[in-house]
């Protein structure tokens, strides 16, 4: 890779980096999910200020192209972060389904305990 390549995909790394540092702040993304993507804004800066670290990696792995293993990296963090997101949905489902039982038991709760004579009232007049 050229240095050119190697300074543009630093400053993006780090503008990603940066950005959401910034929802955070805004309280746009909470803090218990903006978490990986801090993590990979790490790892892509670190990657893309030290191809070193590229290369090395891949000669540990024994993959010809250093440039692939930054594929392999994204891949693997884009899997992570899916399965986080679909972690997060399920838990958000289980809890509306309990919110909605409860809201209908309450309800129910309610229109037990109201007069049978006022019910019918209202009907009439």
């Amino acid at each position: 890779m050229s240095m050119h390549i190697h300074v543009l995909s630093t400053i993006c790394s780090a503008a990603l980096t940066i950005s959401v540092v910034e929802l955070i702040r805004r309280q746009r993304i909470a803090e218990k999910y903006s978490l990986l993507w801090l993590v990979m804004g790490a790892v892509m800066i670190v990657c893309s200020a030290y191809p070193r670290v590229l290369e090395d990696a891949a000669r540990l792995l024994e993959i010809y192209e250093a440039t692939s293993v930054l594929i392999i990296i994204g891949f693997v963090m884009a899997m992570v972060m899916i399965l986080h997101l679909t972690i997060v949905i399920s838990r958000l489902q289980r809890q509306q389904t309990r919110l909605i039982q409860e809201l209908a038991l309450l309800k129910a709760s309610l229109e037990k305990e109201e007069d049978p004579d006022d019910r019918y009232a209202h009907r009439i007049g």
